[in-house]
């Protein structure tokens, strides 16, 4: 007699177990519907913040994405996208090495993090993002970003190795950069002639006038009405 509720009160904790196991699954699917469903109607808003400009119910959403899908780095990337183009720099690059401590290659943390970092006049600290930058993408830009901040940081020998990286690199021939004129217009030149022009400016930093001249002479052969060049030359 004593087995036969024995063996039926094991019946009734493994049919408790199962419903307990069944109740928790349901439970979780529940949250996930109600988490799936506000995160359609945050981006819903986020969508229609930023077509409204209204950047602050943007952010406002997205501190709320981010909070219910910590590992999701999309959320925060267009967090500080935002903060980047409303020119709060400080913010944005708080975000973005935030982002950096969870992955050090993303290259939008990056990005955010370097022009971010170099509006604030941090030089030093947004050098390393613009070399990580064009490691990872090889992108020429943020290989002359990087140059143009050792010359900046008189790190001379380094920006001497990083424009004629950019000098050597048969892209520099096609990819152009915008520089300003006296009349207030823009004139676009090579990267390659940017590059030259760059180098000019690094010898004569050092007191080498005669490299520096060579450098401009380069320069202006290949785009004779670079204006910046011809300046630098005369200057010399």
């Amino acid at each position: 007699m004593k087995s036969k509720f024995g063996i039926l009160a094991l019946l009734l904790c493994m049919v408790s177990a199962g419903a307990w196991a069944q109740a928790q699954e349901a439970a979780q699917s529940a949250a996930a519907d109600s988490n799936k469903q506000r995160n359609e109607a945050d981006q819903k808003i986020y969508q229609m913040a930023l077509r409204y400009n209204d950047p602050s119910i943007a952010k406002a959403r997205l501190y709320d994405l981010i909070e219910r899908n910590p590992s999701n780095p999309r959320y925060r990337e267009l967090l500080g996208n935002i903060y980047f183009e409303t020119e709060q720099y400080s913010s944005a690059a708080l975000v973005a090495l935030d982002l950096l401590q969870i992955n050090d290659k993303s290259i939008p943390a990056l990005e955010i993090a370097a022009y971010s970092l170099e509006q604030l006049g941090a030089l030093d600290r947004a050098l390393p993002h613009f070399e990580s930058l064009h490691l990872l993408s090889g992108d020429l830009f943020s290989l002359y970003k990087a140059s143009y901040l050792q010359y900046s940081l008189k790190k001379y020998d380094e920006a001497l190795n990083s424009v004629n990286m950019l000098v050597k690199n048969k892209k520099s021939t096609e990819e152009k950069l915008a520089f300003p004129k006296k009349d207030n217009t823009n004139q676009e030149v090579t990267m390659q002639v940017a590059a030259y022009n760059l180098k000019g400016l690094i010898y004569k930093e050092q007191g080498n006038k005669e490299e520096a001249k060579l450098a401009f002479d380069e320069a202006l052969k290949v785009s004779p009405e670079f204006e910046m060049a011809k300046e630098n030359l005369a200057a010399l």
